[in-house]
């Protein structure tokens, strides 16, 4: 299929996701927030969850049958818009994490977030393969760095099975599996909930996650009618009531939050979907550069203006302004300009069919 193709209900999700993040990160500093409301902002760290699943969904929806029908010959193709897609911005923020550490040591104060003998894995985004503590410079990049790792896989992963061909019985026995693998690895080291210990488990976190996203989309392909989505929304929403009742969060969730992806991808494009409209699409649209700007952005936004632990909700508002004017100037001025440039670098030009003009001189 072709890299445009799009369920516009998947990125508005997307763009959702990336402010559950957002304010995942903001709820310390917010005064007098409710418990319930607090309580919901405090398990944040499981949109990543979502967005693993999410990117092999699209990633086979995308790329799946061009790799399946070109083979390796088109491997370089996909990993360079990969790497365009997401390393121009981290490139940038990091850029910004630097001018941070200058401010920093300039006043004479301590930059243990930023340290420098660490910057190079980081750069490459390899920091969260065992090569680096994952959450410092840009803390949501350690995310980044293991979508890496499943991109590289990606192409072997499709090339080798076309899942599209499995019957429903496998495909649900095969997302089973990697999921009961998921909250087994977390199960042995010790970990309950998904945001734990993440310099062990976060490739392993993304890897099985993307893998059951890709055998969604196979699902999707197949049952693309109203009473399985029902049926998705009502799954989900049973997977959610037992993580609810204390069920385990390394299982129930990402069975949860499959589902729902599941349920979405299968109510795209219908009338009167919310996800369909024109602000939360934009918001999909510019989401990744929410997701990775978000965490330094207030970062300085504490350096300049927050003096106490807890601010008010004017000021709340004036980080979340900021945020999405730094999205939106991110993505118009870095993302899009960036990703056409590195794309541009594997165009080759066609040789002329004509044949060639001989020499007067032989």
């Amino acid at each position: 299929m072709s890299g445009r193709v799009e369920l516009r209900a998947l990125t508005s999700a997307r763009g959702v996701a990336a402010w559950w993040v957002v304010l995942y990160h903001l709820r310390g500093a917010l005064a007098d927030l409710p418990l319930t409301v607090e309580a919901v902002l405090a398990k944040g760290y499981l949109a990543v969850d979502f967005f693993f699943l999410l990117s092999g969904f699209v990633l086979a929806l995308r790329h799946g049958e061009r790799l399946r029908s070109g083979g390796i010959a088109v491997m370089p193709d996909f990993l360079r818009g990969r790497v365009a897609r997401i390393w121009p911005l981290h490139a940038v923020m990091l850029g910004f994490a630097l001018l941070l550490l200058v401010v920093l040591r300039a006043s004479g104060r301590a930059a243990p977030e930023f340290p420098l003998a660490e910057l190079p894995p980081h750069l490459l985004l390899v920091q969260a393969w065992g090569f680096a503590e994952p959450l410092r410079w840009n803390d949501p990049a350690w995310s980044i760095s293991c979508e890496l790792a499943a991109y590289l896989l990606f192409p072997l992963w499709a090339m080798a099975i076309d899942w599209r061909r499995r019957g429903t019985p496998f495909l649900l026995s095969a997302i089973g599996a990697l999921l009961l693998a998921l909250s087994a690895v977390f199960a042995l080291r010790g970990a309950d909930t998904l945001g734990q210990d993440i310099p062990y488990l976060g490739v392993v976190r993304c890897l099985l996650e993307f893998a059951t996203g890709t055998l969604l989309h196979a699902l999707w392909q197949r049952w693309r009618v109203g009473r399985v989505a029902l049926a998705s929304f009502g799954i989900a929403a049973l997977f959610g009531m037992a993580w609810w009742l204390g069920g385990p969060e390394t299982l129930a969730v990402p069975a949860a939050l499959g589902a729902l992806l599941l349920g979405l991808a299968l109510t795209a494009g219908q009338a009167g979907n919310p996800l369909e409209g024109a602000l939360l699409h934009r918001l999909g649209e510019i989401s990744y550069a929410t997701y990775l700007s978000h965490f330094l952005l207030w970062f300085a936004f504490k350096l300049a203006f927050v003096r106490t632990a807890t601010i008010g909700w004017p000021l709340a508002a004036c980080y979340l302004l900021l945020v999405l004017a730094a999205s939106v100037a991110l993505h118009r001025l870095v993302e899009r300009p960036a990703q056409r440039w590195i794309n541009r670098l594997g165009f080759r030009p066609r040789r002329s069919r004509l044949p060639a003009r001989r020499s007067p001189h032989g």
